[in-house]
């Protein structure tokens, strides 16, 4: 006689339903390259689905070494077209290797703050040279308030073409009182006043660029009122130049980390690396450059120095290369920058979370 098993109902359910996948979940994150041109600007963002949007383009000339040195860091974050150029103003050492760039790598759309507005030759003849090129592909003319649409992030737009955001962002607002005692300088009527700046978010992670913005224009952002709010970390406006980054706007932002797209004859100042080193709660100041007029007292150590060359560039030696910095954040609001010329990389942990972990690779 056939016997019939008995097998319990949750047996049954259980052993034909798929289950759950235990491998561990790998937290998205964000890229972001400092890339070294010497005292320009570029840096490469990078999400988590492989979007891209470099930022301004380093100097022409110089036998392609800016364009070189981009190439090198689209190759090491995996890309083989760049999806924005976002170019924060028309000056050389911010737009000037476009022409080059373009011969090397697909740009699908480029961002601007709209028309020039330099009467100098230079400028012009810069600005007209990329406009070629920026009307054979899709072009996005922002204006402070604009939404970008890099995906996986939020970047709102804070300044372009001279002009500053309206009203606060969510969650800014409150007054400076280190207005009062901040004065104006003479009004700069070349196109780093005009320059594009930014905010970008990536859930609890924040970066601000503001180009080559200088006094009176970041000032808009921060007095009376602080428009922007804090963030995670700040790009040095201007190189480091004295002629930007005042303590009434840099304090109120409240950076924790600070990176200075500096060269080693340019910018670097001792008074931009005063106001930032002194921000209340402030970590670590990260330099593309050793700054000669920083000297001794007004650089960071060595680990967090990406380039120690003090030499002109025309006689450095023919091996010379450019080394960057690369920060890597999570959505937590942590982020890991990391040092190439020495490896030596720095955790920052979540939110007010003071401890971090140093590592030299």
């Amino acid at each position: 006689m056939l016997r019939l098993q008995y097998f319990p109902l949750f047996f049954l359910f259980t052993c034909c339903l798929p289950q759950p996948d235990s491998s561990p979940v790998t937290p998205q994150v964000l890229d972001i390259y400092f890339i070294d041109v010497e005292g320009g600007q570029a840096t490469l963002i990078v999400t988590p689905d492989g979007e891209s949007m470099l930022v301004d383009s380093g100097y022409p000339g110089f036998e392609g070494r800016d364009t070189q040195r981009i190439m090198e860091a689209l190759d090491l974050a995996g890309l083989e077209k760049l999806d924005y150029m976002l170019i924060t103003h028309y000056h050389g050492d911010h737009v000037g290797a476009v022409p080059e760039l373009v011969k090397r790598v697909s740009i699908e759309t480029f961002i601007d703050h709209g028309p020039n507005q330099e009467d100098q030759p230079n400028p012009k003849k810069i600005y007209e040279d990329y406009v070629e090129i920026r009307n054979k592909v899709n072009h996005i003319e922002a204006k402070p308030g604009d939404r970008l649409p890099l995906k996986g992030t939020e970047i709102v737009v804070l300044t372009a073409a001279g002009n500053a955001l309206a009203s606060p962002l969510e969650g800014a607002g409150d007054g400076n009182p280190l207005c009062v005692s901040t004065d104006l300088k003479d009004d700069d009527p070349t196109e780093n006043a005009r320059s594009l700046g930014f905010l970008l978010k990536f859930g609890d992670f924040s970066f601000i660029n503001l180009g080559d913005l200088t006094w009176n224009k970041e000032l808009e952002l921060a007095c009376p009122r602080n428009l922007v709010g804090e963030v995670d970390v700040y790009l040095s406006t201007h190189h480091g130049l004295p002629s930007s980054g005042p303590a009434a706007l840099v304090h109120a932002l409240r950076p924790r980390v600070a990176i200075m797209n500096n060269g080693s004859e340019k910018g670097g100042s001792p008074e931009a690396w005063k106001v930032m080193t002194t921000v209340p709660g402030f970590e670590d100041l990260w330099q593309l450059h050793y700054s000669l007029a920083g000297g001794d007292e007004y650089n960071s150590s060595e680990s967090y120095l990406a380039n120690l060359e003090v030499a002109p560039e025309d006689v450095l030696p023919s091996d010379h290369k450019g080394h960057w910095i690369h920060l890597s954040a999570k959505k937590d609001g942590s982020f890991t920058i990391t040092n190439s010329r020495n490896n030596f990389s720095k955790t920052y942990g979540v939110q007010t979370e003071k401890s971090q972990t140093e590592t030299a690779l």
